[in-house]
């Protein structure tokens, strides 16, 4: 008879799971949004997001102390910040947008809005392949593990 205990159960390593431990509640991506959208201010975000306040101060804490989000003193007397995104913060826009893209799909939210890129034309947003050009569904990947020399 095997005995479970026997057994240590660890999960995959995994920079999705890593990237969750940052990101991973409604609120934290809320502010990323309200950030995004040049949305700076504590009583603005709290306002757009619903957010209770000490939930959002604990989630600003959090992504700055994470490296997303920096606090910008913009008032001396008293003293008032604001927040930006870092670089890191800035490549979530990608993801935003996916996840925007996949909401008005599959969640019934329907919103007014529309993404309009630079060339004027309305965002029909698309992964490909730097290399070859091609659409990048996800069903079309496999996965290959990275050697300890290029982690």
């Amino acid at each position: 008879m095997v005995n479970v205990s026997d057994y240590e159960v660890t999960p995959r390593n995994c920079t999705i799971a890593a990237s969750l431990a940052v990101l991973g509640e409604k609120w934290s991506i809320l502010v990323v949004r309200e950030l995004s959208l040049g949305v700076h201010r504590f009583d603005a975000i709290q306002r757009n997001t619903g957010a209770p306040r000490d939930i959002l101060t604990a989630r600003l804490r959090r992504l700055e102390a994470e490296g997303i989000v920096e606090k910008q003193l913009y008032q001396m007397h008293p003293p008032r910040y604001e927040y930006r995104l870092t670089q890191a913060g800035d490549e979530l826009r990608p993801i935003l947008l996916a996840l925007s893209e996949w909401g008005y799909k599959w969640t019934g939210e329907r919103t007014h809005a529309k993404w309009i890129h630079s060339c004027g034309a309305e965002l029909d947003l698309q992964h490909t392949c730097a290399h070859c050009g091609g659409e990048v569904t996800g069903l079309d990947l496999r996965r290959k593990r990275r050697t300890k020399a290029a982690a």
